[in-house]
């Protein structure tokens, strides 16, 4: 007789969020540091994003860069994790290991809860009250900054 298969639940399923259009949320019980999901999409390079999304006025987008100048189009090929909202108050982060990138969580994540992290987005413009607006957060969060923008070092 075969071994009984042991049943798997999804920890992660999308949904409307309160923050922004579709959100993941926790099915289950995430305990913190565990790596929740990669996030997958067609690889091009920054040139090739440049050159089909540049001139794109709109700043909702499934483009995540990594290190090596490499960008994971979630358009194609993409994953639930390109669902996952910005937060200013975030229960995860982003971690790039060996040209893959994850979500990990970095505290507790309860049922029902919605994934997040900080997008900490790096734009080349000069942050004016009118970018920020058009790159305007909605985390709700007590400490929230307005912006998905990130601080320029």
């Amino acid at each position: 007789m075969p071994p009984a298969k042991r049943k798997t639940y999804r920890r992660i399923t999308v949904r409307y969020s309160n923050i922004h259009g579709k959100g993941v949320f926790a099915t289950t019980f995430i305990a913190k540091g565990t790596r929740i999901v990669e996030y997958k999409g067609k690889r091009i390079s920054e040139a090739e994003a440049d050159e089909k999304y540049g001139d794109d006025e709109g700043t909702h987008t499934f483009l995540f860069l990594l290190d090596d100048q490499i960008v994971i189009d979630a358009n194609y090929n993409g994953n639930s994790a390109r669902w996952i909202n910005h937060s200013c108050d975030p229960n995860c982060e982003t971690e790039e290991d060996d040209g893959r990138m994850y979500v990990n969580a970095i505290r507790d994540i309860w049922p029902g809860e919605e994934l997040a992290y900080d997008y900490n987005l790096i734009v080349e413009e000069r942050y004016t009250p009118a970018l920020k607006r058009l790159y305007a957060c909605g985390c709700g969060a007590d400490k929230c900054r307005g912006t998905i923008l990130g601080e320029k070092r």
